[in-house]
Protein backbone atom coordinates (compact mmCIF):
# COMPACT_ATOMS: atom_id res chain seq x y z
CA UNK A 1 0.00 0.00 0.00
CA UNK A 2 1.08 3.38 -1.16
CA UNK A 3 2.43 5.85 2.14
CA UNK A 4 1.33 9.43 2.74
CA UNK A 5 3.41 11.99 3.60
CA UNK A 6 2.56 15.96 4.60
CA UNK A 7 5.25 18.47 2.63
CA UNK A 8 4.78 21.51 4.90
CA UNK A 9 5.37 24.60 2.84
CA UNK A 10 4.86 23.05 -1.23
CA UNK A 11 5.00 26.14 -2.90
CA UNK A 12 8.68 26.91 -2.32
CA UNK A 13 11.88 26.07 -3.74
CA UNK A 14 13.17 23.04 -1.78
CA UNK A 15 9.22 22.00 -0.72
CA UNK A 16 7.87 21.42 -4.34
CA UNK A 17 11.41 19.28 -5.57
CA UNK A 18 9.98 17.44 -2.65
CA UNK A 19 6.93 16.67 -3.58
CA UNK A 20 8.26 16.24 -7.27
CA UNK A 21 10.23 13.28 -5.88
CA UNK A 22 7.70 11.93 -3.35
CA UNK A 23 5.03 11.66 -6.36
CA UNK A 24 7.42 10.20 -8.71
CA UNK A 25 8.36 6.97 -6.04
CA UNK A 26 4.34 6.49 -5.84
CA UNK A 27 3.65 8.50 -2.41
CA UNK A 28 0.61 9.98 -2.02
CA UNK A 29 1.27 13.59 -0.73
CA UNK A 30 -0.43 16.33 1.55
CA UNK A 31 1.02 19.65 1.44
CA UNK A 32 0.58 22.72 3.49
CA UNK A 33 0.31 26.49 1.97
CA UNK A 34 -0.76 29.57 3.46
CA UNK A 35 -3.43 30.59 1.27
CA UNK A 36 -5.05 27.76 -0.90
CA UNK A 37 -6.76 30.73 -3.05
CA UNK A 38 -3.79 31.86 -4.17
CA UNK A 39 -1.44 28.79 -4.47
CA UNK A 40 -3.70 25.90 -5.24
CA UNK A 41 -3.86 26.33 -9.19
CA UNK A 42 0.06 26.62 -9.24
CA UNK A 43 0.44 23.25 -7.71
CA UNK A 44 -2.02 21.65 -9.79
CA UNK A 45 0.05 23.18 -12.87
CA UNK A 46 2.70 21.66 -11.70
CA UNK A 47 1.68 18.42 -11.36
CA UNK A 48 -1.49 17.57 -13.55
CA UNK A 49 -1.78 14.11 -13.42
CA UNK A 50 -1.62 14.12 -9.64
CA UNK A 51 -5.30 14.14 -9.20
CA UNK A 52 -6.34 12.17 -5.66
CA UNK A 53 -2.40 11.74 -4.46
CA UNK A 54 -1.71 15.71 -4.10
CA UNK A 55 -4.12 17.13 -1.35
CA UNK A 56 -3.73 20.71 -0.73
CA UNK A 57 -4.34 22.24 2.84
CA UNK A 58 -4.22 25.69 3.89
CA UNK A 59 -2.20 26.05 6.98
CA UNK A 60 -0.21 28.65 8.79
CA UNK A 61 3.05 28.33 11.17
CA UNK A 62 1.46 30.76 13.16
CA UNK A 63 -2.01 28.97 14.05
CA UNK A 64 -3.37 25.89 14.52
CA UNK A 65 -5.61 25.80 11.92
CA UNK A 66 -5.49 23.40 9.08
CA UNK A 67 -3.00 21.01 10.59
CA UNK A 68 -5.26 18.25 12.40
CA UNK A 69 -6.84 17.92 8.76
CA UNK A 70 -3.07 18.01 6.82
CA UNK A 71 -1.74 15.07 9.06
CA UNK A 72 -4.57 12.92 8.89
CA UNK A 73 -3.77 9.56 7.17
CA UNK A 74 -0.33 10.58 7.05
CA UNK A 75 2.73 7.95 7.98
CA UNK A 76 5.77 10.94 7.61
CA UNK A 77 6.27 14.45 7.87
CA UNK A 78 9.03 16.44 5.70
CA UNK A 79 8.82 19.84 7.62
CA UNK A 80 9.97 22.41 5.23
CA UNK A 81 8.21 25.53 5.83
CA UNK A 82 9.77 28.06 7.75
CA UNK A 83 10.83 31.94 6.44
CA UNK A 84 13.57 32.77 4.76
CA UNK A 85 13.79 36.75 3.94
CA UNK A 86 16.27 38.26 1.93
CA UNK A 87 16.19 41.39 4.05
CA UNK A 88 17.47 41.40 7.67
CA UNK A 89 14.26 41.93 9.78
CA UNK A 90 14.04 44.72 12.08
CA UNK A 91 12.79 42.64 14.56
CA UNK A 92 14.70 39.39 14.96
CA UNK A 93 11.46 37.44 16.61
CA UNK A 94 9.85 37.94 12.90
CA UNK A 95 11.64 34.88 12.15
CA UNK A 96 12.63 33.29 15.15
CA UNK A 97 9.12 33.24 16.93
CA UNK A 98 7.46 31.48 13.52
CA UNK A 99 10.43 29.32 12.97
CA UNK A 100 10.25 27.69 16.36
CA UNK A 101 6.47 27.93 16.88
CA UNK A 102 5.88 26.47 13.70
CA UNK A 103 8.20 23.64 14.01
CA UNK A 104 6.92 22.83 17.38
CA UNK A 105 2.97 23.03 16.29
CA UNK A 106 3.81 20.63 13.44
CA UNK A 107 5.66 18.02 15.81
CA UNK A 108 2.63 18.24 17.95
CA UNK A 109 -0.34 17.89 15.39
CA UNK A 110 1.80 15.26 14.05
CA UNK A 111 2.26 13.32 16.83
CA UNK A 112 -1.42 13.66 17.66
CA UNK A 113 -2.10 11.89 14.16
CA UNK A 114 0.02 8.98 14.71
CA UNK A 115 2.63 10.09 12.23
CA UNK A 116 5.77 8.20 13.44
CA UNK A 117 8.76 9.52 10.87
CA UNK A 118 9.38 13.09 11.00
CA UNK A 119 12.22 15.02 8.86
CA UNK A 120 12.60 18.94 9.73
CA UNK A 121 14.41 21.10 7.26
CA UNK A 122 17.13 22.90 9.58
CA UNK A 123 19.78 24.00 7.76
CA UNK A 124 23.67 24.84 8.03
CA UNK A 125 22.57 27.91 9.82
CA UNK A 126 22.53 25.45 12.92
CA UNK A 127 26.20 24.24 12.32
CA UNK A 128 28.40 26.21 11.27
CA UNK A 129 28.30 29.88 12.67
CA UNK A 130 29.22 32.09 15.76
CA UNK A 131 32.54 29.78 16.24
CA UNK A 132 36.06 31.03 16.08
CA UNK A 133 37.14 32.83 13.51
CA UNK A 134 40.10 30.82 12.65
CA UNK A 135 37.55 27.74 12.04
CA UNK A 136 36.27 26.86 8.49
CA UNK A 137 35.58 23.44 8.46
CA UNK A 138 32.35 21.74 10.05
CA UNK A 139 29.97 18.87 10.30
CA UNK A 140 26.52 17.92 11.60
CA UNK A 141 28.33 17.43 15.35
CA UNK A 142 28.83 20.93 15.82
CA UNK A 143 26.13 23.57 16.68
CA UNK A 144 26.07 27.38 15.90
CA UNK A 145 26.76 29.51 18.81
CA UNK A 146 23.92 31.95 18.99
CA UNK A 147 25.37 33.60 21.93
CA UNK A 148 28.36 35.44 19.82
CA UNK A 149 27.86 38.96 19.18
CA UNK A 150 26.59 39.39 15.67
CA UNK A 151 24.56 36.22 14.75
CA UNK A 152 22.18 36.82 12.18
CA UNK A 153 18.50 36.71 13.17
CA UNK A 154 18.00 33.90 10.50
CA UNK A 155 21.01 32.12 12.07
CA UNK A 156 19.55 32.42 15.25
CA UNK A 157 15.73 30.96 14.16
CA UNK A 158 17.51 28.19 12.44
CA UNK A 159 19.88 26.91 15.50
CA UNK A 160 16.79 27.59 17.88
CA UNK A 161 13.95 25.57 15.96
CA UNK A 162 16.21 22.23 15.56
CA UNK A 163 16.77 22.16 19.20
CA UNK A 164 13.12 23.07 19.97
CA UNK A 165 12.29 20.35 17.87
CA UNK A 166 14.83 17.52 19.56
CA UNK A 167 14.30 18.74 23.38
CA UNK A 168 9.91 18.72 22.23
CA UNK A 169 10.89 15.19 20.68
CA UNK A 170 12.93 13.73 23.49
CA UNK A 171 10.21 15.04 26.03
CA UNK A 172 6.63 13.87 24.41
CA UNK A 173 7.69 11.72 21.24
CA UNK A 174 10.34 9.67 22.30
CA UNK A 175 9.39 6.96 19.70
CA UNK A 176 9.10 9.70 16.81
CA UNK A 177 11.86 8.55 14.31
CA UNK A 178 12.73 12.25 14.19
CA UNK A 179 16.31 13.80 12.34
CA UNK A 180 17.02 16.84 10.34
CA UNK A 181 18.26 17.88 6.89
CA UNK A 182 20.83 21.24 7.40
CA UNK A 183 21.65 22.55 3.81
CA UNK A 184 24.17 25.26 2.85
CA UNK A 185 23.12 27.15 0.13
CA UNK A 186 20.76 25.47 -2.06
CA UNK A 187 21.17 25.82 -5.64
CA UNK A 188 19.90 23.91 -9.27
CA UNK A 189 17.10 24.57 -11.58
CA UNK A 190 14.07 26.67 -10.84
CA UNK A 191 10.54 26.27 -11.67
CA UNK A 192 9.74 29.82 -11.53
CA UNK A 193 10.19 33.20 -10.60
CA UNK A 194 9.56 32.56 -6.56
CA UNK A 195 13.39 32.83 -6.24
CA UNK A 196 14.89 31.62 -2.89
CA UNK A 197 18.06 33.97 -1.51
CA UNK A 198 20.31 31.38 -2.94
CA UNK A 199 19.66 31.77 -6.35
CA UNK A 200 19.51 35.49 -6.41
CA UNK A 201 22.64 35.51 -6.39
CA UNK A 202 23.30 33.41 -9.68
CA UNK A 203 20.25 35.70 -11.00
CA UNK A 204 22.46 38.76 -10.26
CA UNK A 205 25.67 37.20 -11.36
CA UNK A 206 24.15 36.98 -15.23
CA UNK A 207 21.37 39.75 -15.66
CA UNK A 208 24.02 42.37 -14.89
CA UNK A 209 22.80 43.74 -11.40
CA UNK A 210 26.00 43.04 -9.76
CA UNK A 211 28.28 44.93 -11.48
CA UNK A 212 31.23 43.45 -9.34
CA UNK A 213 32.10 40.28 -7.60
CA UNK A 214 32.21 40.54 -3.61
CA UNK A 215 34.60 38.66 -1.63
CA UNK A 216 32.06 35.94 -0.50
CA UNK A 217 31.28 32.33 -0.71
CA UNK A 218 28.80 29.77 0.02
CA UNK A 219 28.91 26.31 0.84
CA UNK A 220 26.98 24.58 -2.11
CA UNK A 221 24.16 21.92 -2.16
CA UNK A 222 21.88 20.82 -5.21
CA UNK A 223 17.88 21.32 -4.57
CA UNK A 224 17.45 17.85 -5.81
CA UNK A 225 20.07 16.32 -3.74
CA UNK A 226 18.32 18.38 -0.62
CA UNK A 227 15.04 16.43 -1.49
CA UNK A 228 16.62 13.14 -1.77
CA UNK A 229 18.14 13.50 1.69
CA UNK A 230 14.46 14.35 2.36
CA UNK A 231 12.85 11.38 0.74
CA UNK A 232 15.53 9.39 1.51
CA UNK A 233 15.05 10.06 4.96
CA UNK A 234 11.51 9.50 5.18
CA UNK A 235 12.15 5.76 3.22
CA UNK A 236 14.87 4.11 5.21
CA UNK A 237 15.49 1.92 8.30
CA UNK A 238 14.45 3.29 11.20
CA UNK A 239 17.75 3.07 12.56
CA UNK A 240 19.57 5.07 10.30
CA UNK A 241 17.23 8.00 10.72
CA UNK A 242 16.39 8.08 14.24
CA UNK A 243 17.70 11.46 15.74
CA UNK A 244 20.06 11.74 12.73
CA UNK A 245 21.26 14.93 11.52
CA UNK A 246 22.17 15.05 7.32
CA UNK A 247 23.69 17.89 6.29
CA UNK A 248 23.23 18.33 2.51
CA UNK A 249 26.68 20.06 1.38
CA UNK A 250 28.71 19.48 -1.52
CA UNK A 251 31.53 21.78 -1.50
CA UNK A 252 32.22 25.80 -0.98
CA UNK A 253 32.64 28.08 -3.73
CA UNK A 254 33.86 31.85 -3.48
CA UNK A 255 31.05 34.27 -5.70
CA UNK A 256 34.37 34.71 -8.14
CA UNK A 257 34.79 30.85 -8.54
CA UNK A 258 30.98 30.70 -9.48
CA UNK A 259 31.72 33.59 -12.12
CA UNK A 260 34.63 31.55 -13.68
CA UNK A 261 31.69 28.77 -14.03
CA UNK A 262 29.13 30.41 -15.58
CA UNK A 263 31.88 32.04 -18.45
CA UNK A 264 33.08 28.85 -19.06
CA UNK A 265 30.22 26.57 -19.12
CA UNK A 266 27.36 28.51 -20.56
CA UNK A 267 28.90 30.97 -22.98
CA UNK A 268 27.08 34.02 -24.19
CA UNK A 269 24.70 34.29 -21.48
CA UNK A 270 27.45 34.61 -19.28
CA UNK A 271 28.26 37.86 -20.76
CA UNK A 272 27.03 40.46 -18.16
CA UNK A 273 28.94 38.23 -15.78
CA UNK A 274 30.95 40.53 -13.65
CA UNK A 275 34.81 40.65 -13.68
CA UNK A 276 36.32 43.11 -11.47
CA UNK A 277 36.33 42.57 -7.70
CA UNK A 278 33.55 44.73 -5.95
CA UNK A 279 35.99 47.20 -3.06
CA UNK A 280 34.82 45.97 0.56
CA UNK A 281 34.25 49.60 0.95
CA UNK A 282 31.93 49.50 -2.22
CA UNK A 283 29.81 46.62 -0.52
CA UNK A 284 29.85 48.49 3.53
CA UNK A 285 27.90 51.57 1.28
CA UNK A 286 25.60 49.44 -0.63
CA UNK A 287 24.86 47.32 2.71
CA UNK A 288 23.35 50.79 3.86
CA UNK A 289 21.09 51.61 0.96
CA UNK A 290 20.23 48.02 0.02
CA UNK A 291 18.87 45.13 2.44
CA UNK A 292 20.11 42.25 0.84
CA UNK A 293 23.62 43.63 0.58
CA UNK A 294 23.87 43.07 4.54
CA UNK A 295 24.03 39.22 4.69
CA UNK A 296 26.66 39.88 1.89
CA UNK A 297 29.11 42.55 4.08
CA UNK A 298 28.28 39.91 7.05
CA UNK A 299 30.01 37.21 5.24
CA UNK A 300 32.88 39.10 2.63
CA UNK A 301 35.98 36.99 3.40
CA UNK A 302 34.73 34.28 5.85
CA UNK A 303 35.40 30.24 4.75
CA UNK A 304 32.79 27.69 5.87
CA UNK A 305 33.10 24.25 4.32
CA UNK A 306 30.92 21.44 5.86
CA UNK A 307 30.77 17.87 4.99
CA UNK A 308 28.01 16.54 3.55
CA UNK A 309 29.80 13.01 3.62
CA UNK A 310 27.59 11.69 6.37
CA UNK A 311 24.51 11.83 4.50
CA UNK A 312 25.71 10.31 1.41
CA UNK A 313 27.17 7.56 3.57
CA UNK A 314 24.15 6.54 5.64
CA UNK A 315 21.25 7.00 3.01
CA UNK A 316 23.31 5.76 0.19
CA UNK A 317 23.62 8.35 -2.58
CA UNK A 318 26.13 10.52 -4.76
CA UNK A 319 25.95 14.57 -4.52
CA UNK A 320 25.66 15.76 -8.02
CA UNK A 321 29.09 18.15 -8.67
CA UNK A 322 28.65 21.49 -7.30
CA UNK A 323 30.04 22.98 -10.85
CA UNK A 324 26.87 21.47 -12.67
CA UNK A 325 24.71 22.27 -10.64
CA UNK A 326 25.91 26.35 -10.62
CA UNK A 327 25.22 25.98 -14.16
CA UNK A 328 22.16 24.40 -14.21
CA UNK A 329 20.78 27.65 -11.95
CA UNK A 330 21.78 29.48 -14.18
CA UNK A 331 20.74 27.44 -17.22
CA UNK A 332 16.82 27.33 -15.74
CA UNK A 333 17.04 31.00 -14.86
CA UNK A 334 16.90 31.89 -18.33
CA UNK A 335 15.05 29.18 -20.05
CA UNK A 336 11.91 29.96 -18.03
CA UNK A 337 12.59 33.56 -18.90
CA UNK A 338 13.62 34.89 -15.20
CA UNK A 339 16.25 36.24 -16.69
CA UNK A 340 16.31 37.61 -19.92
CA UNK A 341 19.63 38.66 -21.72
Amino acid sequence: MAKTALVTGGTGYIGGEVIDQLLARGWAVHTTVRSTAKSEQRLRDRWPDAGERLKIFEADLESDAGWAEANAGCDAVAHVASPFPLAVPDNEDELIVPAREGTLRALRFAKEAGVTRFAQTSSVAAIAYGHDESRTEFDESDWTKIETPGVAPYTKSKTIAERAARDWVEANAPDMEFCSVNPTGVFGPVVNDDLSTSIELIKRLIDGSMPMIPEMGIGVVDVRDVAKIHVLALEAPAEKVRGERFAAANGFMWTREMAEVLRARIGDKARKVPKRKMPYVMVAILALFMPAMQQIKANIGKKRVTSGRHAAETLGFEYIPAEQTIVDTAESLVARGVVTL
